[in-house]
């Protein structure tokens, strides 16, 4: 299976992950700031900036592309509960 390096850029981690993974997962895993709200139904709370390797996510969702627009998220926001990772990127908590 392919692997791709994620940087979490506010606390300077690094890690190999399986493609496909949802970002969400690694953060929990390695202590980022990027927080998960949505089991409190506050969805939104995950919002990240890609801030290298914008077109190493998948695409956004209907879904994804909604809470982004209602939020006014900048251009290269997404949400890590909903994209997964395909190649390597760096982000950080929005």
């Amino acid at each position: 299976m392919p692997k791709a390096k994620v940087t979490f850029k506010d606390i300077d981690t690094t890690v190999n992950v399986p493609a496909g993974t949802r970002v969400i997962e690694v953060s929990e895993k390695v202590g980022s700031g990027i927080i998960y709200g949505c089991r409190e139904g506050d969805c939104g709370t995950c919002m990240m900036e890609v801030l290298e390797g914008w077109n190493n996510l998948t695409e956004p969702s209907v879904l994804e592309e909604k809470v982004l627009k209602e939020n006014m998220a900048g251009r290269h926001h997404r949400l890590a509960c909903q994209c997964q990772v395909l190649g390597d990127l760096t982000v950080k908590p929005a």
